[in-house]
């Protein structure tokens, strides 16, 4: 192995052991706590998916109509959005 080999095959493995060491400065992610929603009405649990995913995103999810008339689906927005913007 000639020295310009030598020093090509030293770059290659100095530029993986560098790229595999960010891999291990990377935060680690909790995983995903599932909420039980057995014995919610359907209103709340669309209120609550659409709750959480505003709170993950740069725009809302809400249906305006439905959030000042029904009250199970603007309870299910409130608890989604709080619930699941703490998680983020």
């Amino acid at each position: 192995m000639n020295a310009t080999n030598r020093n090509r095959a030293c770059s290659a493995a100095l530029l993986a052991a560098l790229l595999a060491g960010c891999g291990a400065l990377a935060p680690e992610r909790k995983p995903e706590q599932r909420v039980n929603l057995s014995g919610y009405s359907p209103t709340f649990k669309q209120g609550y998916s659409d709750g959480c995913e505003s709170a993950g995103s740069r725009g809302q999810r809400r249906d305006e109509k439905r959030f000042k008339t029904e009250a199970d689906y603007a309870m299910g927005w409130n608890d989604g959005f709080s619930i699941c913007q703490r998680r983020r």
